[in-house]
């Protein structure tokens, strides 16, 4: 959270001038308009990502019987039916991070980019600061969700273990559960994480302030 506020501000805090920021009210200006739409995009769909994980039940009943009857074909065919679609859904989630990571993006620079200092942005485009406060709290939101559904990593481990088991040759897959080695590492890593979207956007926003700090020494080189 301090590498997402910190790039709000080069200075202390404390020392940043007040200001009102209407969240009730707040309609984009002709200036924001291209970034608060691609924003809205995303926060739209958030919504749903937080009732599907909301919802997310897991296959647990299906995958003990399926581990406590190695043996049973059967079970382990249902198991696998019922970890399916949850894989699909986790899936998604992931990919949503990436989307969501690049809407921080495009807000961060509308909101730090010159002449103005971040604050007098955050007064200035009231409509795009309100989207920034509104991911910190589908980030807080969907976080709170996923350390409280252990199903998750559960449902996850038991996909993998049972692809690098038997590499899908006993049962058909549906296209849309197909995760591919890659893909499967990238989720293991986010969803291992206690709170993987935070640290997404607190990654995210790190990289962000690396590259800014790039682009003025190079320009600060240039002018010399």
């Amino acid at each position: 959270m301090g590498n997402l506020l910190k790039v709000l501000s080069y200075s202390d805090l404390e020392q940043c001038p007040t200001f009102f920021l209407d969240f009730e009210h707040a309609q984009p200006t002709e200036a924001e308009t291209v970034v608060w739409n691609q924003v809205n995009s995303v926060l739209e769909e958030a919504q749903s990502i937080l009732a599907e994980l909301q919802s997310y039940r897991g296959a647990g009943q299906e995958i003990r019987q399926a581990i406590q009857n190695p043996l049973d074909l059967h079970l382990q065919e249902e198991a696998w039916r019922a970890v399916c679609p949850l894989v699909a859904k986790l899936k998604r989630f992931y990919e949503f991070s990436l989307r969501l990571e690049n809407a921080l993006h495009s807000l961060l620079e509308a909101l730090t980019s010159p002449p103005y200092a971040p604050t007098q942005h955050l007064e200035r485009e009231q409509a795009l600061a309100k989207q920034f406060a509104e991911i910190l709290h589908f980030t807080l939101s969907f976080d709170e969700l996923k350390m409280t559904n252990p199903a998750i990593q559960n449902d996850f481990s038991y996909y993998r273990r049972t692809v690098s088991r038997n590499r899908l040759n006993n049962f058909q897959v549906d296209a849309e559960c197909d995760v591919n080695n890659e893909m499967a590492n990238r989720m293991s890593l986010f969803y291992a994480d206690a709170t993987p979207m935070l640290k997404t956007l607190s990654n995210a926003t790190t990289k962000f302030v690396s590259e800014v700090r790039v682009m003025q020494a190079i320009h600060g080189s240039n002018s010399k």
